[in-house]
């Protein structure tokens, strides 16, 4: 037993990190223009709801691949187009930094948005293959906090990267990791841990086992104390089938419940994203360091809210997903309120975008770690794609609203648009189910009732 251990590899951890490294990557692509607004605005003479548009047509041309995408993954596997989807991620986003018109800058968001649309499908589809179920929560964490983490770097660097050369040298500089981590992924990960040769038989048996080890049934063990009744009565705990069909997932009001609300989380998600930079040089008068440092503070507070609540995910909540959605939701509805009143001093206002930041994302990636509860393995690409298909048009969405609410309105307004986005998300929640699924708890009845003959 001892020497089996020993042999267990832990390369899945190599591909997390890869994971995690691309979408990073892929994050500061899309989050680098929102710190060149305020510069380009000028230069192309845009109105805010110019500037709205252009956000929104990254993620129309990102919504628009994902269920193209999820077909081709299911069908040809994810190394090869994923690494391609890298490649070209970077080829549009030095595009960008060529533009000599709006007109150009609005067909380079296009373009990178398409380029980049099938990268989370393939990374849900691989967390699916590479871990075993009571760390995907965990690992899907992971992933979304790489989406954060890339804001939370982008202000300062891209501050300093304007301050020292120019705000097209920005988009330069950020195409060239893409290129690079593209090569060591067609290189490191294979579709399927079986063909990786840095996958030993060991953990390969451990991915494909729902069974823990005797470690972990220590651990289990512990959390029997907890009881889940009052949370599963809240959430609505059911007994599913798998969806194994296409009818079957376009079918599930559970994959569109999941979808719509997930559509409202990504529109204010991405609204920060693209305007609060804009917010603080324009509203608050901050200088374009103080504006960095500001501005990366939901995103630190992102990280930490994903990386927490994927691991109370699988380890308070049993792999139960709905309970820090709902929390996520809830406590958006107030802190988007409180936004109102934030104080104008940058270390207080840094503090309550922190703390807005880890509120949004405790739930945030359980979004995305939903369907692979209620799908096969096989589907799980389909049913992905059509989950961050709605997040993307939320994405289009949010970012486009707000344009047009501050050329005719005021920021107050925008703030209370986006509370009641999130109480949308609340709503939903409510009308989906939390899945259990059957064939799983039938092979654990019929092996205690062997034990016990």
């Amino acid at each position: 037993m001892q020497n089996s251990l020993q042999k267990k590899t832990r390369f899945r951890w190599v591909v997390m990190l890869l994971i995690f490294l691309t979408y990073m990557i892929a994050g500061a692509d899309r989050a680098n223009i929102s710190v060149v607004i305020p510069y380009f605005q000028k230069e192309f003479e845009l109105s805010n709801t110019d500037i709205g548009a252009m956000a929104s047509l990254f993620y129309i041309g990102y919504a628009i691949i994902q269920i193209p995408a999820g077909f081709i993954y299911s069908k040809f596997g994810t190394r090869k187009i994923f690494t391609f989807s890298m490649i070209v991620t970077s080829a549009a986003t030095l595009f960008i930094g060529t533009a000599s018109s709006a007109l150009q800058l609005k067909i380079g968001r296009i373009l990178l948005g398409v380029a980049e649309g099938p990268l989370p499908v393939g990374i849900i589809s691989t967390i699916n293959r590479w871990f075993p179920g009571k760390e995907k929560g965990t690992a899907t964490g992971i992933y979304m906090s790489a989406i954060k983490f890339a804001p939370a770097i982008v202000p300062p660097l891209c501050a300093y990267i304007i301050y020292a050369f120019g705000w097209r040298e920005v988009f330069y500089i950020f195409a060239i990791p893409g290129f690079i981590f593209a090569l060591f992924w067609l290189w490191l990960v294979k579709d399927n841990p079986e063909e990786s040769p840095h996958c030993s038989k060991e953990e390969i048996d451990y991915i494909k086992s729902e069974n823990p080890s005797t470690i972990d049934e220590k651990i289990k063990g512990n959390k029997k104390k907890y009881s889940m009744k009052w949370v599963d009565k809240i959430i609505r705990t059911k007994k599913v089938d798998f969806l194994d069909t296409n009818r079957k997932v376009f079918l599930s009001w559970n994959i569109w419940g999941c979808t719509l609300g997930y559509f409202f989380m990504v529109g204010i998600v991405y609204a920060i994203m693209t305007w609060i930079p804009t917010y603080l040089v324009n509203v608050k008068k901050y200088s374009i360091m103080e504006m960095g440092f500001v501005a990366s503070s939901p995103w630190i507070g992102a990280m930490l809210g994903n990386l927490i609540g994927g691991w109370i995910s699988d380890n308070i909540f049993n792999k139960r997903r709905k309970p820090l959605m709902i929390v996520t939701a809830a406590s958006t509805i107030f802190s988007m309120y409180a936004l109102l009143y934030a104080p104008n001093d940058p270390m207080f206002l840094s503090i309550v975008l922190l703390i807005t930041g880890i509120l949004l994302n405790l739930g945030y990636s359980a979004f995305l770690a939903y369907p692979m509860g209620i799908t096969s393995k096989e589907k799980l690409p389909l049913a992905a794609s059509i989950v961050n298909t709605g997040g993307s048009l939320g994405g289009a969405f949010a970012p486009f609203v707000v344009g047009l609410i501050l050329d005719s309105f005021n920021w107050n307004m925008v703030f209370m648009f986006l509370s009641v986005s999130s109480l949308m998300t609340f709503i939903l929640l409510f009308t989906i189910i939390e899945p259990m699924e059957k064939t799983k708890l039938a092979i654990e009845k019929d092996d205690h009732e062997i034990a016990t003959s």
